[in-house]
């Protein structure tokens, strides 16, 4: 079965897909943390034989003042890579911007939220060079956008950190990456903000365009839950109290203005907007696309 691929959105001028890697599989009671189980499984999606849950890989794929941009790039498929994820033969990453006619070579510039393997997955690929294995860029052209304090934590992990921080998918990057201290602006409406919790360097990245706004949380949450209710923190976030606030402040800023929100790990293509009900509670409400597929070869807002 093909994986469903480019969920198509508009924020203002700026058109984006939602391109896919998969599924990924993972121990709920690790992404619901403290969360007591009968309180979780009743908003969890059926568990598999190995009590894990499925989460979205949801990377989006967008253009914006010239600049070819990719958000996130899932597992990735170097060997190990998949072995906790959906089948490759389902289609991944590569083959989801193949069916929207995009080839590595265009991407300009690559941007991860932070370096957990299932995010960051298809920053290398396998190569042959000689009859011998070596990894490489899988984006040749592009730029890798990454907080500063990410990359120093991903490339000296501790005990806690090293199972997820793999040096394949880092170390064939490295000098072509574009260290971040603090907010960046890719283009003018493209923006890499620190958002820390789940790791101390995480970022989330902000689209503004005209008058409206939407912002790619990462790993914030795994499950939309997580971002209605405050103290439902993940037990794979390093800085539990750090991410709460994050959380409250930047769901509040999204409930405000209105604003679209996209998150990784949904199930596909991950997309809402947060909500306030009657009684003053954060709700989620999926929004659909507009359509699928995106052209990225002539796009009326390429010019500064």
């Amino acid at each position: 079965m093909a994986l469903p691929n480019g969920a198509r959105y508009r924020i203002g001028g700026v058109d984006f897909a939602v391109v896919n890697d998969g599924t990924y599989y993972y121990d709920a009671g690790a992404v619901f943390g403290v969360v007591p189980r009968m309180m979780w499984e009743r908003v969890a999606p059926p568990l598999d034989e190995r009590y894990r849950m499925p989460l979205g890989l949801n990377c989006l794929l967008l253009r914006s003042r010239g600049q070819t941009i990719l958000i996130e790039t899932g597992v990735g498929a170097k060997p190990g890579d998949r072995d906790a994820a959906s089948p490759a033969e389902e289609g991944t990453l590569l083959t989801s911007l193949a069916a929207l006619g995009v080839t590595p070579e265009e991407i300009d510039v690559v941007v991860n939220t932070h370096l957990h393997a299932d995010h960051c997955g298809w920053n290398t690929s396998a190569s042959v060079n000689g009859g011998d294995e070596v990894l490489v860029p899988t984006f040749p052209n592009a730029r890798y956008v990454i907080n500063a304090t990410e990359w120093e934590d991903a490339t000296h992990p501790n005990e806690r950190t090293r199972a997820t921080y793999l040096a394949r998918n880092l170390d064939p990057i490295a000098d072509r990456l574009e260290l971040m201290d603090g907010e960046h602006q890719i283009t003018d409406e493209v923006i890499f903000v620190p958002v820390p919790g789940h790791t101390e360097g995480h970022s989330s990245v902000v689209i503004r365009s005209g008058q409206e706004w939407g912002v790619y949380v990462g790993d914030m949450a795994q499950h939309r839950v997580q971002l209605e209710r405050t103290p439902w923190v993940s037990g794979l976030d390093i800085l539990p109290l750090v991410s709460m606030e994050t959380k409250k402040r930047l769901m509040d800023e999204c409930i405000e203005a209105g604003a679209l929100v996209m998150f990784c790990h949904g199930p596909y293509p991950g997309v809402g907007r947060m909500t306030r009900t009657e009684e003053g509670f954060r709700k989620w409400v999926d929004v659909a696309p507009e359509g699928e597929g995106l052209d990225l070869h002539a796009h009326p807002h390429d010019h500064p």
